[in-house]
């Protein structure tokens, strides 16, 4: 019996290995479509069918090289809520893409929002002073250029950072390593629609991935990670993600809403939610 178990178990693991392996390869074989936006910006789009993880997936990307005039700049509402399309108006942006997560009832994010040294929203830590996952990171902003930072487990760890900085979470990948999430958890293992920052030497690349839509199943946390894996990143983090996944590209479509956002329940430009920070490109 114990024989027929480990046969069993060692069957089991090769065909999990055999998947991620077929889904790393369908991912990096991909024919992207690839449109230009502006010097050192570049859009790409894929429709897998029924062939990533097992499901359709609808993934968007921005890739952007800073070093051809491209900038990213945080875009926040210390009480508001307002669509993407609304930060990058404002900023004259190019681009865009949702931010970190919000309270959606009273508006402004419950992570910590600092800008030009001043902290616009503190972190709403549990009631024993602990951090949630989405608490575990950080995107900085200095000179129009973004990096990813990583809890140093410390309870001041925000004062020792520099540049505007959003906080958000969990990390996806630190230091060419991928991070180790909690697989018992509904928000880490429940496939959403998803929203990430992903960083290599070169690039800054900013991801949406659609969900809950017969036409895109949406992604776990972990899959989400390794599609930053995938994309050669050296650091990655997960944003807000489910209803408030969305990419915001100036000409892109009609209404510059790129992706397919999920709170109208259809599979069109329009179901955008309100939010309260965005991750914003300009030239």
């Amino acid at each position: 019996m114990k024989k027929q178990f480990l046969l069993l178990l060692s069957a089991l693991t090769f065909a999990l290995n055999v998947a991620a392996q077929d889904d790393s390869l369908t991912f990096v074989k991909a024919q992207w479509e690839t449109k230009k936006i502006a010097p050192g910006v570049k859009w790409k789009h894929y429709w897998f069918k029924n062939n990533l993880f097992h499901s359709n997936q609808n993934i968007n990307i921005l890739e952007i090289n800073p070093r051809r005039k491209a900038k990213l700049v945080l875009g926040y509402e210390v009480k508001r809520l307002k669509p993407v399309a609304d930060f990058a108006a404002e900023s004259n942006a190019i681009a865009a893409i949702n931010g970190g997560f919000f309270d959606v009832k009273n508006g402004g994010s419950v992570d910590l929002i600092k800008v030009d040294g001043i902290g616009m929203e503190p972190n709403h830590l549990t009631k024993n002073g602990g951090r949630v996952d989405h608490q575990k990171g950080a995107l900085l902003f200095n000179n129009n250029i973004l990096s990813i930072a990583k809890w140093d487990g410390t309870a001041n760890w925000e004062t020792k950072l520099n540049g505007d900085i959003m906080v958000a979470g969990p990390m996806l990948m630190y230091n060419n390593a991928m991070e180790h999430l909690d697989t018992a958890s509904a928000f880490i293992k429940t496939r959403n629609p998803r929203t990430g920052v992903a960083v290599n030497k070169n690039r800054v690349l900013l991801i949406t991935i659609d969900g809950r839509n017969e036409n895109a199943a949406g992604v776990t946390i972990v899959e989400m990670a390794k599609i930053v894996k995938w994309l050669n990143a050296q650091d990655g983090i997960n944003l807000d993600g489910g209803g408030s996944t969305t990419m915001w590209v100036k000409g892109g479509t009609p209404n510059n809403v790129v992706n397919y956002p999920t709170d109208n329940k259809k599979w069109d430009h329009e179901g955008v939610r309100k939010v309260a920070n965005a991750v914003i490109v300009k030239r």
